[in-house]
């Protein structure tokens, strides 16, 4: 949050938070296909309006941090530091992103996702608007790859990168292995 940010701007930050903490609370607890938003608002002690106008549907309470991620995705190459390779950029926060994969409550996290079918089809569709983002955002670059096909293939991989990482025992080795083979093809060394 903007320490610059406005009394309003604050509490409505911290309700939505606290809602989306309640919600993945409850969901582990219960299971999510158990919870619904009502018991979600009971348990925020809010309105169920109230979780409405800050969550679009009970997925979003899972993934409230969707706009954060895209936005750090664009950021990586939009606002990357002179000198810094695309690849480089992308690498780098993927490599952030990595180092919570092997925290107790990533664990959790996507153990629920994977346990709903309603979290999987919610996260491939995300994925697939970060991609369109993440696509957009290397077309803009000076460093593009010339075609468009190459641009969607490198938005694509670097976000596999992500899926890979969760899976692996040392996420930030798959990360790095990810990208050397984006960067360096995979041509036999």
């Amino acid at each position: 949050m903007d320490p610059k940010a406005g009394r309003r701007e604050r509490k409505k930050a911290a309700t939505r938070n606290h809602i989306a903490e309640v919600a993945l609370r409850l969901f582990a607890e219960r299971g999510y296909d158990e919870v619904g938003m009502r018991d979600v608002a009971r348990e925020a002690d809010v309105a169920v309006t109230t979780v409405f106008a800050h969550f679009a549907s009970k997925e979003a309470l899972v993934f409230d941090q969707d706009e954060q991620h895209e936005e750090r995705l664009v950021g990586a190459v939009a606002n990357r530091p002179p000198g810094r390779s695309l690849i480089d950029a992308l690498r780098a926060e993927a490599l952030s992103a990595a180092r919570w994969f092997s925290a107790p409550e990533s664990i959790a996290f996507w153990t629920l996702v994977e346990n709903s079918a309603a979290l999987r089809g919610y996260a491939s569709r995300m994925q697939a608007r970060h991609e369109q983002a993440l696509v957009a955002a290397i077309a803009a670059d000076p460093e593009a790859p010339a075609t468009a096909t190459a641009r969607r293939a490198l938005a694509r991989f670097a976000l596999e990168a992500y899926s890979l990482a969760r899976q692996a025992d040392d996420p930030l080795a798959a990360v790095e292995e990810t990208f050397d083979l984006i960067q360096n093809g995979f041509a036999p060394r």
